[in-house]
C-alpha cells in the first residue's frame, strides 16, 4: 500500500458527529481508510454505504466495537491489528452517551456514563497507541458542560473518587435522577480533559513518539442523539424546538458544522505540533481551570488503569 495512506478510526461514527466527521475527512482525502467503531454492527454497515455514496470514497469500513464492555474494547484492537489496513494515523474517541431515567451499568459492572465516555476509550487509546503512526493524533470529543463558569444549563461536574464515579452510592443521594444523569454526563465530560492532558503528557515522556492529543468540544448540537433517554416532550424539545438555536446562539452548531471543525483537527497540517490544547468549534480556547488539575489527571489515570486492569503488555506507556 502507498505510504501517504492512512487509516483514521472513529468511535460511535454511524450517526451525529462522528458521522459527519468521517464524511468531512472521507471527503477532504480518498487517502484516507475510514473505520466507524461502532457498537451496532447493522447501523454501521448502513452509515458506510451511505457515507460512500455521499464522499465517493470507497474506503470506509466498519469494525464492531462495544466501549461498555472492556472485552469487546480489547477484542476491536486485537482484531485491527490482525487486518490489513494502512497505517494508523487517527484516533477520534467521539462516541458518548448521557441517561436521564435510571442508573445503568456497564457489563463490568461500572456506571454507564463514565464507563462509556472514559473507560472505554481510556483502554482503546493505550491499546491502539504502539499501532498509531509517530506523528499521528487522537483527539478526544469532551463538552463545554465540563465547565462550571460556562452557562449551559447542565449541571456542574462534581470529580471525586473516581471509584465513586464507576460505582456511585446511590442510595445516600437526594438528587432525582435526572439531575444525577446529567450530572454524571458533565463529570464524564471533565475526566476526558483529564485524561487528554495526561495522555498527551505520557506520551511525550515516555513513548518516543510525537503523537499529539488535544480536546473537542462541539458546542451543542440539538437533534443528535444524546437525548436518547429524555421523555417524550424534552425529545420533542430537543429534536425540533431547540434546532433554530443554531441561528443566533454562539456555540449551539449544526451536526455539520461541528463535524466539519471536528474533522479539522485530524486533517489540518497546521496542528501537527499541537497537543495537550482544547478547541471549541475550531477555535482554541483553554478548557476550566478546574481541568488542569495536575492531582485529579493522575488520580484518574491510575484508577482507569486498575479498573481496566491495563496491563504493561499491553500499552507502549509505563503501568
Amino acid at each position: 500500500m502507498s505510504s501517504s495512506k492512512q487509516t483514521v478510526i472513529i468511535t460511535g461514527g454511524n450517526s451525529g458527529l462522528g458521522y459527519e466527521c468521517a464524511k468531512q475527512i472521507a471527503e477532504h482525502d480518498n487517502h484516507y481508510y475510514v473505520i466507524l467503531a461502532c457498537r451496532n454492527a447493522a447501523k454501521a454497515k448502513q452509515a458506510v454505504s451511505s457515507l460512500i455514496q455521499e464522499t465517493n470514497n470507497n474506503h470506509i469500513s466498519s469494525m464492531e466495537l462495544d466501549l461498555s464492555s472492556l472485552d469487546s474494547v480489547r477484542s476491536f484492537a486485537e482484531e485491527f491489528s490482525k487486518m490489513d489496513y494502512p497505517p494508523l494515523y487517527a484516533l477520534v474517541c467521539n462516541a458518548g452517551v448521557q441517561f436521564i431515567d435510571a442508573t445503568h451499568y456497564t457489563k463490568d459492572g461500572f456506571e454507564i456514563t463514565f464507563g462509556v465516555n472514559h473507560l472505554g476509550h481510556f483502554l482503546l487509546a493505550n491499546l491502539l497507541l504502539d499501532k498509531i503512526v509517530p506523528d499521528g493524533r487522537i483527539v478526544v470529543v469532551s463538552s463545554g458542560t465540563h465547565d462550571p463558569l460556562k452557562k449551559t444549563g447542565m449541571p456542574e461536574p462534581v470529580f471525586t473518587n473516581p471509584q465513586l464515579l464507576a460505582h456511585p452510592d446511590i442510595a445516600s443521594s437526594n438528587e432525582p435522577v435526572s439531575l444525577l444523569g446529567r450530572r454524571r454526563y458533565t463529570t464524564s465530560k471533565l475526566c476526558n480533559l483529564y485524561f487528554t492532558y495526561e495522555l498527551a503528557n505520557r506520551i511525550q515522556q515516555q513513548s518516543g513518539k510525537k503523537i499529539t492529543v488535544n480536546a473537542f468540544d462541539p458546542g451543542m448540537m440539538p437533534g443528535t442523539g444524546l437525548a436518547q433517554s429524555y421523555t417524550p416532550f424534552l425529545k420533542f424539545i430537543w429534536n425540533y424546538v431547540m434546532p433554530v438555536l443554531t441561528l443566533f446562539v454562539p456555540n449551539v452548531n449544526t451536526v455539520r458544522q461541528s463535524g466539519r471543525a471536528l474533522a479539522n483537527l485530524v486533517t489540518d497540517p497546521k496542528l501537527d505540533q499541537t497537543t495537550a490544547k482544547y478547541y471549541e468549534g475550531k477555535k482554541l480556547i483553554n478548557s476550566s481551570n478546574l481541568s488542569y488539575n495536575n492531582d485529579n489527571q493522575k488520580i484518574l489515570w491510575k484508577a482507569s488503569i486498575e479498573m481496566t486492569q491495563l496491563k504493561q503488555t499491553e500499552t507502549l506507556l509505563k503501568v
